[in-house]
């Protein structure tokens, strides 16, 4: 049984690599697996496993991440879907056919859009849980760094998300690309930016740069991963997007820059906000008790309060145990 057809190549000329791929994992008669999807469960798998190790670093309860998790994460599809549909190029073909919409496996999806929704909705179903708001963004913020480093490699063997022509050493093409498909404004017969992999080595850069931030920090306030995350990953999208031959477009301007300076800016306001809130709240109480068992001799006992970082914490579960 072949587990998948080799009827595309793609290539790295200056290296001398050249790859037989196909964009599906083929098992038995018509069915198959779309290498896109299944790099993005990978990826959300993984984000997954690496939020149940750390959660209760960050005071969560895993169980009710997980609830908040799989709640969110079909919304946060559709979003990626919707944000594709009504910044493609094609939408009012999609809004002719409104079925046509739900035709992921045709392609069609933005990572903004998932980003932005599981931000919005996020937070709503954290509440109903009793889980902080803005550690679990900390953590989601993490997973995304991920989810978004695999899940980029998608791009890899549907032969998509790459950039316009040069000569670097890691230049590569590939049957698809030579045919002009998934881009424009380039020269077909050139090699051309694996942009993807570029992505994909930024979020990876950044999930070990964040991932050391939130172990190392002796002061780390709620919100601060997820401030970091935007604007790493906001100013690393901004870069990578102007290389890009398939971007959708708002007007004359890239869609996805824009939504990246908006996210860098955001970043940064949140970041001071919320710092200035976790420092105006006190870290600990010290009592001093005087020991009647000492001979004039008085001994303090520290009785250390931990300040709740967001206002959904003081908040107890229906057994009475703290969140």
């Amino acid at each position: 049984m072949p587990i998948t057809t080799l009827s595309s190549f793609i290539e790295f000329p200056n290296l001398g690599w050249k790859f037989h791929i196909n964009d599906s994992i083929h098992l038995f008669g018509d069915l198959s697996i779309k290498w896109y999807g299944l790099l993005i469960a990978v990826g959300f798998l993984l984000a997954v496993l690496y939020g149940l190790k750390r959660a209760e670093e960050f005071g969560i309860d895993p169980d009710r991440m997980i609830d908040v998790a799989l709640l969110t994460v079909p919304v946060a599809f559709v979003g990626a879907r919707l944000y594709y549909v009504f910044f493609s190029d094609s939408v009012a073909e999609y809004l002719a056919d409104p079925i046509s919409i739900l035709k992921v496996w045709e392609g069609g999806l933005g990572i903004y859009g998932g980003i932005i929704v599981a931000f919005v909705f996020g937070p709503l179903m954290c509440k109903l849980r009793k889980v902080k708001i803005w550690a679990m963004f900390d953590l989601t913020a993490l997973g995304f760094l991920i989810g978004q480093s695999i899940g980029r490699w998608g791009n890899f063997f549907n032969q998509e998300a790459f950039g316009g022509n040069t000569d670097l050493p890691w230049a590569m093409t590939g049957d698809i690309i030579q045919a002009g498909y998934n881009g424009s404004g380039y020269d077909p017969t050139q090699p051309v930016h694996p942009t993807f992999l570029y992505e994909s080595l930024w979020c990876i850069l950044g999930f070990v740069l964040l991932h050391i931030l939130s172990k190392r920090i002796v002061r780390r306030f709620d919100g601060m991963i997820f401030c970091g995350y935007m604007v790493w990953y906001g100013a690393g999208r901004f870069a990578i997007e102007s290389l890009r031959t398939d971007s959708l477009m708002a007007g004359t301007m890239r869609t996805s820059q824009l939504v990246a300076i908006l996210a860098i800016l955001l970043g940064v306001v949140l970041f001071f906000v919320l710092r200035r809130y976790s420092l105006s709240l006190p870290t600990a109480l010290v009592i001093a008790v005087k020991d009647e068992g000492d001979t004039q001799e008085e001994a303090t006992e520290e009785v250390e309060i931990q300040a709740e970082t967001t206002p959904d914490t003081t908040e107890e579960d229906t057994d009475g145990t703290a969140n």
